[in-house]
């Protein structure tokens, strides 16, 4: 059976993605470098079991808030990046590829006691072999702070929006929020925040908060087994830091988008084949800043965020969504074993037991039913 969203919902969607170039963002966090080391195993190491890697080619990719601003970038918006990078030769190929893609580096500060964070992955066969990582995650020094600081402010008078962009490797620091998000707030500007439990009290009174499972539930403190949890807690969190809403990522399991005024609605994934999932976080925060600050709703962000992160999870490395690959993407029809999903749902929450789990006869029916999350194999996670 094939599985279509309206002509109506289409037409405007598409007509969201070619408003893209109006879209004037700015983000800021940790900015860091991904290299790869592309090759072939044919034989085990003598010397320790692991295998041998025979090195072909090498490439680099913007990773981070610098994956977050490419993609914005490859999305057709404008954006300028704010983070810090080192005083070293990974800082100047960061540099040099974000210029190539024609993102705003004028916002970047060089910082000499610190390296530029790199992730060096080995990849063999489509598969990753091993990762490694070069960082300093130490939170930034007072004068550095104060630079980012100065470039927010002479820079917000010219974006729509702003995205919070927490790896956890230093940039975002208490003082930081607590300066950029009354600014950002008094200046009417969106604020989207891709975030690091850790900071988690931090980011209040902002228009989006992406967390995934993992990070939701760290946020709570409790696991988000059944689908009654994850709502449970995408209420809590918009009600904690008093958000305009929360956007779960769910890996195969789609999305939950939880709104202040209360509605839940579900969007089923549409990935078809994961290949890799590396940077698909910054995918869905980079798509859904950009949608909203050319004025898609909630709701129209967080489905063109799902179909741009089902993008790049079928291409190996961290990538990116062209305007066109969306936009195919959204008019492609499947039929119910493929990719295209079918429209956001309100949720219902299924019957369960005082443990929180469905009761048996659900749960056996349930089972029973094919569902999507069968044809997707891994989920989409974004920290490192």
């Amino acid at each position: 059976m094939t599985e279509t969203a309206s002509p109506r919902t289409l037409d405007r969607l598409a007509r969201l993605i070619d408003a893209f170039p109006r879209a004037r963002v700015l983000v800021i966090g940790d900015v860091m470098l991904d290299e790869f080391i592309w090759g072939q195993v044919t034989r085990i190491s003598p010397e320790a079991p692991v295998p041998v890697v025979w090195a072909q080619s090498e490439s680099v990719m913007p990773g981070g808030a610098a994956n977050v601003a490419n993609n914005i970038r490859a999305l057709g918006g404008q954006v300028q990046l704010i983070g810090v990078v080192g005083s070293d030769r990974w800082g100047d190929v960061l540099v040099d590829e974000l210029t190539k893609r024609r993102v705003d580096v004028a916002g970047l500060v060089r910082d000499a006691s610190r390296p530029t964070t790199v992730k060096t992955r080995v990849i063999a066969h489509h598969q990753q072999v091993v990762r490694l990582d070069r960082e300093y995650p130490a939170p930034l020094g007072p004068s550095v702070v104060t630079r980012l600081l100065n470039v927010v402010r002479k820079q917000l008078e010219t974006i729509d929006a702003i995205v919070i962009e927490d790896y956890g490797k230093g940039v975002i620091t208490r003082k930081l929020l607590e300066e950029v998000i009354p600014l950002a707030r008094a200046k009417r500007k969106l604020i989207t925040v891709d975030p690091k439990e850790e900071h988690f009290d931090l980011y209040r009174d902002v228009t989006v908060v992406t967390p995934n499972r993992a990070e939701a539930s760290a946020m709570v403190g409790r696991a988000l087994e059944t689908e009654r949890d994850v709502i449970q807690a995408a209420r809590e969190l918009v009600k904690r830091l008093n958000a305009e809403s929360v956007l779960m990522t769910l890996g195969e399991d789609g999305m939950c988008l939880c709104e202040k005024a209360g509605r839940c609605v579900r969007i089923p994934t549409v990935a078809q084949a994961v290949f890799d999932v590396a940077g698909a976080g910054d995918t869905v925060i980079g798509t859904l800043t950009t949608a909203l600050a050319i004025g898609a709703s909630l709701h129209e962000a967080a489905v063109l965020a799902n179909h741009a992160a089902g993008i790049v999870v079928g291409k190996v490395g961290v990538a990116t969504a062209s305007p066109q690959e969306l936009l195919a993407k959204l008019q492609r029809p499947t039929t119910s074993g493929g990719s295209r999903p079918r429209p956001a749902q309100r949720i219902v929450v299924q019957p369960t037991s005082r443990n929180g789990k469905l009761k048996p006869a659900r749960r056996a029916a349930l089972a029973r039913r094919p569902t999507q999350a069968a044809q997707v194999k891994s989920r989409v996670r974004k920290k490192r």
